[in-house]
């Protein structure tokens, strides 16, 4: 897709952080005006990519470095709970496999995202510990896959199998890529060719279904995926893709669809409505952790899209923890059209299947909101401390659920 959507916007006269960068730079940005009538500047992505600069950047992992060493809280717990998990172990032996299926028959990816998960957490281990043994484990799980991945297939659900795994591998990706033992132009090849054809097909077609048929998620891993891509391979329209469908793209997880519905001065705090929160509350805690993981990559690459449009999703993600802590939470009646001819459905109450369920999402939001702005997040961080220390992958039950997000925030975001 090429670059032809406003980027970088103003908010409250400034520059984003982005936009500072390149001003810097000495690179000029004609203005353009955004859909949604608010003054952009035209142009996009950085012309160096920050490395590491996916969830993860050299700050990150050089303060968990630190409070690891040093023995400091949360940071420790957090790290415990990392070393304890079986997928952090570089004993791990992996299970690539040419072909990998998500739904209909002869299901197998199981296989890859256990395998990605212990190709995260090995990858953590030995930047925060500097572990070799760890290292060789991670590259040993890229390498494989990248060198034998050929096809992701199945019913619909292949789209959601090409947009979560596609962003997670990336992100172990990104944490190996100055490691001589990795091969980091195997894994971009094989990104390339086999995750972003699938990624770009589910949001520039949607399955041939309506446009509302398919829940924000869906797009969301989607997003995540391209944006990863595009910072994993150092391609720009890639990263510009993602960043565009973010503020105006068609499906539901654009923001403003993924959204639809604010409330301001709830008890004094904004709300915001999310587009799953009439569904379940499963979905509805799995989308603030693939939202987050978009926000913290376009973050460190210097785009603030957790602020984007007055912190829409901080309101959406303090909405999700207030209902998630058994408080009551206003609801407008959501209604969307399904299948291919968008016969309509509705929902007029709040989702309560899995209402409290644990997902590691909440320590990403906190520390953004709560730390690094010093915003007053109440009900964020309420959810936040409720479930710390986060865990990942291997600890939130064997199924694809518990490998939605990769988890460990408490120690890598608590500040």
């Amino acid at each position: 897709m090429s670059r032809t959507s406003p980027h970088t916007h103003h908010e409250g006269g400034r520059l984003s952080r982005r936009g500072l960068l390149k001003t810097a730079g000495g690179l000029t940005a004609a203005l353009a005006v955004g859909t949604t009538g608010t003054a952009t500047t035209a142009g996009a992505a950085p012309a160096t990519f920050t490395h590491p600069g996916m969830l993860h950047n050299a700050g990150d992992i050089n303060r968990a470095k630190v409070r690891v060493a040093a023995g400091d809280d949360p940071w420790l717990s957090g790290w415990n709970r990392l070393t304890a998990n079986s997928h952090s172990q570089s004993t791990w032996a992996n299970r690539a496999t040419a072909t990998i299926i998500r739904g209909g028959t002869g299901e197998n990816y199981p296989q890859l995202y256990n395998d990605i998960a212990a190709a995260y957490q090995n990858a953590l281990r030995w930047k925060v510990a500097g572990t070799e043994a760890n290292a060789q484990c991670a590259a040993n799980i890229l390498n494989a896959w990248s060198r034998t991945l050929t096809t992701v297939t199945g019913n619909a659900d292949r789209f959601l199998a090409a947009g979560l795994y596609g962003w997670q591998f990336a992100n172990a990706c990104e944490l190996m890529r100055d490691h001589p033992a990795f091969d980091l132009a195997a894994a971009q090849d094989m990104m390339v060719r086999v995750f972003y054809p699938l990624n770009n097909q589910f949001l520039t077609g949607h399955n041939d279904a309506c446009i509302t048929n398919y829940w924000a998620n869906w797009d969301l891993c989607n997003m995540a995926s391209v944006m990863a891509i595009g910072i994993l391979t150092d391609n720009a329209a890639k990263y510009d893709q993602a960043v565009t469908y973010f503020k105006s793209g068609a499906g539901n997880g654009s923001i403003q669809h993924a959204v639809p519905f604010l409330y301001a001065n709830v008890e004094g705090y904004d709300l915001g409505q999310w587009q799953e929160s009439g569904r379940d509350q499963g979905h509805t805690v799995m989308g603030m952790g693939q939202m987050g993981a978009l926000c913290e990559m376009a973050w460190n690459q210097g785009d603030d899209l957790y602020s984007y449009d007055g912190r829409r999703f901080m309101k959406a993600a303090q909405y999700v923890a207030k209902y998630n802590l058994n408080m009551d939470v206003p609801f407008t009646t959501y209604t969307w059209g399904t299948g291919q001819n968008c016969a309509q459905q509705s929902q007029t109450v709040p989702g309560a299947t899995s209402r409290g369920q644990v997902r590691p999402v909440w320590a990403m939001l906190h520390y953004h909101y709560g730390r690094r702005l010093l915003l007053d997040d109440k009900y964020i961080a309420q959810m936040c401390f409720s479930v710390a220390p986060e865990g990942g992958g291997g600890d939130y039950g064997t199924t694809s659920g518990g490998f939605d997000q990769l988890g460990f925030g408490t120690l890598m975001y608590a500040k």
